[in-house]
């Protein structure tokens, strides 16, 4: 490996581990168990990729060129995260569900995970800034921002199946009935608080 694709596998690895609401969204349904944080990761995973072959296809450039379109997509954006934190915060008013009862169908977590990701405008913009910085100028192209584009799925697609493998290691103490809600009120309330952010900047702009 070069020292440009080991540059870029820290940056993206950084950019990936970042806290924000796909962390948040993965850590939220590892609650329930290993495998609906797993599948959301892999949902996550999959809204990148669709990020950085737009970035490839320099689609992504058109967020730039117009603003609109851009300000509607964080609208739509942190209209969902904003409602899964609300639901996340409506649902410590029921009682705990019997885990059989509190399992979600794999097609959810997996939606979560996609639709949180996919609707975040910024991750087309940052990767459309950073992948020609890495793309050896005098060749071709396209191979390379492929390659990275791939680099930064396989970095997300392995960082949360560890978060959601911590979590479910942890879930011993995390499911405590007090360690659950408190950990459940904490995740309603960060992504309530990014949904919020999301839907407050563009229109204080």
């Amino acid at each position: 490996m070069d020292g440009q694709l080991i540059a870029f596998t820290g940056i993206a690895a950084g950019l990936v581990a970042m806290p924000g609401a796909d962390f948040t969204v993965v850590v939220r349904n590892a609650l329930v168990s290993r495998r609906a944080g797993a599948v959301c990761g892999l949902g996550i995973a999959a809204g990148l990729l669709v990020h950085t072959t737009l970035a490839v296809a320099g689609v992504a450039a058109v967020l730039v060129a117009v603003p609109a379109l851009f300000r509607a997509l964080q609208l739509l954006g942190g209209a969902y995260v904003l409602q899964l934190g609300l639901r996340t915060l409506w649902s410590l008013r029921r009682p705990a569900a019997a885990p059989a009862e509190a399992a979600p169908s794999a097609a959810h977590p997996l939606r979560q995970g996609f639709v949180t990701n996919v609707l975040n405008p910024k991750a087309s913009l940052t990767f459309l800034s950073l992948l020609p910085q890495f793309v050896p100028s005098g060749g071709s192209a396209l191979p390379r921002t492929l390659l990275l584009a791939l680099i930064v799925c396989v970095i997300a697609l392995g960082w949360f199946q560890v978060v959601a493998l911590l979590v479910d290691r942890l879930g011993r103490w995390l499911r405590r009935p007090r360690a659950a809600r408190m950990l459940q009120a904490g995740t309603g309330a960060a992504l309530t608080a990014l949904g919020a952010a999301l839907l407050l900047e563009p229109l204080l702009r």
